[in-house]
Order: C-alpha cells, then structure tokens, then sequence
C-alpha cells in the first residue's frame, strides 16, 4: 500500500510521516531536501534555479514513485509527484518566476512520466495556514528558509486548495492541523491515527 503526507512547506509532512511509519511498522520515503544541490541557490535566486530544481524533484520523486510501484510494503511518501507539478511548479509559472518554455518542458515531461504512474491509495492532506507555516518554519530554522516571503506560502496554499478541491484520483484525508501539535501532545496524534485507521479501513 502507498500511503502519501502532502501539505505546504512547514505542515509537518516529514514529522507526520516518520510519526505513522513508526506507529504502524511502515517504510518512509522523505523528500529530496538533504544534499539537494538547487535549494539554496532556488531561495536566493528563484528565477535562475527555478526549472533545475522543480526537475531535481521531479525526477527523485519519479524514482521514488517506481520504486514504492515494484514493492509489496506499505510505504508512506513525504510529499507526492502531484504536488511537483500542479502545485509548486504552476505557482512558480503564474508567479512570472519559471518562463513559459521551461514550464512547458517541465509539464510535458511530467505528463509522460504521469502514463506510469499510479496514485497512491491514501493522502493525507495537512491543511495549515499562514501563521502555522511561518511558525514551524522558523522553528526548525534552515539558513535557505530563512528569506522565504510569506507570499510565496500563501500563493502555495492558494494551489493546495484548488489541487484538494479537484483531487480525484485516490482517497483522500484532510487533517487541519492549525491547533495540533502531534509531537508534544499525545492525544493530537492518537486523533491523527484515528483518522487514518478509520481512512484505511474504508480503503480497505
């Protein structure tokens, strides 16, 4: 089963993940952000390292999509292939940041690369806004997150908002996770595994 966290940066997708992976035995995939050689120079310099980086993701996300598609674990995903094209790249193409022939090149590649891909069998959504994101943000304190400007999030949320409304391609569970906090309150998380018991076994 392909278990999948999506949400803005600064949800708590990577915390969550870890979390139900060592809840119920499962293996996480995390996101391309360690060693990842565009991040910093995306943050300083968007318009220069925008489509480098949107491909870096792109293509480490597609590996990973293969390689959860040749297993029989159960493996949760930090961050889907979805959200690299119709949320981040997208907002960087209506931002004015990516140019229209890059983002082109970007999609078309997606779209081919989406022939072989199959949804995951349950995302969960962590719904949060601004001021939660700017939060956990700066708590976790990354150098190259530091000057991120909080349109950019909020333009983000503007996609995730249109991606969930129109997210028709698996199950899908919307946690609003503004007033939790499943690291330091055991009851939030207990709530969390509720809500993805009772999401798996509909699923089931």
């Amino acid at each position: 089963m392909h278990i999948a966290v999506t949400g803005n940066i600064g949800a708590g997708k990577t915390t969550l993940a870890t979390k139900l992976a060592e809840h119920f035995g499962w293996e996480v995939l995390y996101e391309a952000v360690e060693g990842n050689p565009y991040l910093a120079e995306f943050y300083s310099d968007m318009n220069r390292w925008a489509f480098h980086l949107q491909m870096y993701f792109l293509k480490s996300r597609y590996e990973q999509v293969m390689q959860i598609q040749r297993s029989n674990k159960r493996i949760i995903q930090d961050r889907t292939i979805y959200e690299d094209a119709y949320i981040f790249a997208m907002n960087l193409y209506k931002s004015g940041v990516m140019s229209e022939n890059d983002y082109a090149t970007y999609r078309g590649i997606f779209d081919l690369m989406m022939r072989t891909v199959k949804a995951p069998d349950l995302t969960i959504y962590l719904k949060a806004d601004l001021p939660k994101l700017v939060g956990q943000i700066q708590k976790r304190g990354r150098d190259f997150e530091a000057n991120m400007s909080e349109k950019y999030l909020a333009d983000l949320n503007t996609h995730y908002d249109e991606f969930v409304d129109n997210y028709k391609d698996g199950k899908l569970l919307v946690i609003d996770v503004n007033d939790l906090d499943y690291v330091n309150n055991q009851e939030h998380f207990d709530f969390v595994i509720c809500e993805v018991d009772k999401a798996l076994l509909y699923e089931k």
